[in-house]
């Protein structure tokens, strides 16, 4: 009887849209669905940089490579934040390290691709944000208050990533036959991957249905899926390139874009450890965390230090 007064109170005060934070009652469900979430968010945002990074050196300016150190500094910031947010939910950050390198725990399935040119940096940017901020924004209106509060500078640092590919793009455009048909190939490559980051079909997504009803999510996959397309193919004109789809077409009567059948088979083969980079993205993660071990060692030391003197 007390638990269905807990959670009748809990499921109250969502739906009067008042955030859930970390000492609150919340159903055991509802806080292991937040941790995989979330979690499942940080290692993204951490797994993320490794792409990029690799363009680093390589960008064909000094004012490029800024920009997009600052990214790559950005994303890091990301999954610090969110990091943070699982641990109010009591689950440590070795906790959550580990998990990600043992496999239990996921990341977005867009970081397993390679980035083959420069023009990779604008899509990247353009898509992969994109669709990023179309699946982020609803979130800074999450139920748990940790998580909403995150999400809102996340949100404001990914547009600003969002306009930086685009304006990269925008630069190939006006350039050689050669840079077009760069850009062109990495819009190619990326833009399924960039679709299928919303997640399986909303009748094959067990998790979705639940976590709307807890308000964590605002829209299902299928919903956002749309609203990314409807955006993008509106873009892509401006640009002056083709989306890869023949199908792509705008329907008057649904007022929406009709698109393509999307290769389920190649996500769900992604998600599984199979894709192009997944070994490879997952090694360099381990690879960092065993050379770091003699950071953590001496921190974890001078923190004891500290303490042993205060009693002294």
């Amino acid at each position: 009887m007390e638990q269905a007064v807990q959670e009748a109170f809990f499921q109250d005060k969502i739906e009067k849209e008042i955030k859930i934070e970390p000492k609150d009652w919340m159903p055991e469900k509802y806080r292991q669905t937040l941790i995989r979430q979330i979690s499942q968010h940080a290692h993204s945002e951490i797994i993320g940089m490794l792409p990029e990074a690799n363009w680093i050196t390589r960008a064909p300016s000094l004012r490029r490579k800024a920009i997009l150190l600052a990214k790559v500094q950005d994303e890091a910031g990301h999954g610090l934040y969110l990091y943070s947010a699982a641990e109010t939910l009591g689950i440590s950050r070795d906790q959550l390290y580990d998990q990600l390198h043992t496999g239990k725990a996921k990341y977005s399935s867009i970081f397993n691709y390679p980035t083959l040119t420069w023009a990779d940096m604008g899509v990247i940017g353009w898509l992969v944000d994109g669709a990023a901020i179309m699946n982020q924004v609803p979130l800074c209106r999450s139920s748990f208050g940790p998580y909403a509060r995150a999400m809102v500078r996340v949100c404001k640092e990914e547009s600003f990533h969002q306009r930086q590919g685009f304006e990269i793009l925008l630069t190939l455009s006006k350039g050689t036959e050669a840079q077009r048909n760069m850009a062109q190939d990495a819009i190619n490559r990326w833009w399924w991957p960039s679709i299928m980051m919303f997640g399986p079909k909303d009748d094959e997504s067990p998790n979705s249905i639940q976590s709307m009803k807890w308000k964590i999510k605002r829209f299902s996959n299928d919903e956002l899926r749309q609203k990314f397309i409807d955006v993008t193919a509106e873009q892509i004109k401006v640009l002056g390139f083709t989306l890869p789809d023949k199908e792509l077409k705008w329907n008057e009567a649904r007022q929406h874009y009709d698109f393509g059948t999307i290769n389920w088979d190649e996500f769900w083969q992604v998600i599984q450890g199979n894709g192009p980079c997944n070994r490879e993205r997952l090694d360099a993660r381990k690879q960092a965390w065993a050379n770091g071990a003699w950071v953590r060692e001496a921190a974890s030391a001078y923190a004891a230090k500290k303490e042993k003197n205060k009693t002294i």
